[in-house]
Parts: C-alpha cells; sequence; structure tokens
C-alpha cells in the first residue's frame, strides 16, 4: 500500500489528510505535500489528519517534526489530528506530542 495525500480546508484551518504507509520510500512525497500546504497557508496552522496511517516508521516521524519545526520558524504551526490509537500510542511513546499539539479532531485545534 502506498501513501494517500489529500489537501482540504475544514473550517478556516487547513488539513492535509495521510493515509496509507509512511515509511522512508513514501516520506519525500510527505514532505513535498507538506511543504506546499505551509507555503500555501503561510503563518498559519496547519493539521495533519494521521488516522488513515497505516503504518509510520522513524523516517515519517522525521519528517513531521521537520516540517512542524519549518512552519514555526516561518511563523505558522503545524498540528496533528488522529484517534488512532497506535499512533498516538507511537506519537506519546515517542514524545513527539510534546513537541507538537495532538488532537482528537480539527474543532479541537479552533
Amino acid at each position: 500500500m502506498d501513501i494517500e495525500l489529500r489537501t482540504d480546508t475544514v473550517g478556516s484551518i487547513p488539513v492535509v489528510a495521510v493515509g496509507g504507509i509512511v515509511d522512508m520510500a513514501s516520506v519525500p512525497q510527505l514532505r513535498n505535500t507538506l511543504t506546499r500546504a505551509l507555503r500555501q497557508f503561510p503563518g498559519r496552522r496547519v493539521a495533519v489528519d494521521l488516522d488513515g496511517v497505516h503504518v509510520l516508521d522513524d523516517a515519517g516521524l522525521g519528517v513531521l517534526l521537520g516540517v512542524a519545526a519549518a512552519a514555526r520558524d516561518a511563523g505558522g504551526e503545524v498540528s496533528f489530528v488522529v484517534t488512532n490509537a497506535r499512533v498516538r500510542e507511537q506519537l506519546t511513546r515517542t514524545r513527539v506530542d510534546r513537541a507538537i499539539d495532538v488532537a482528537a479532531t480539527v474543532s479541537e485545534l479552533a
């Protein structure tokens, strides 16, 4: 299974929905899509919906952290939206949730 990426807006918040496998092979596509969203919505919060993710490896976590840092440097922010218990546990175990806001719904970010 490949990565699936879709960019929408929920209310006033841009959302990049990620699905499938986020690994070494798919991180360039993820990085490009997230970077494009940050450029399209400068200085704003961009939500990354991880509920459709089946596999998230360390390379994927690294890209998510890197993009969040780039957003902060540009005056914006990246937040994660995820209810998937396995992915939430991974964000907690790796302490990514301490560096980036994690919410269950996009409305929690408004």
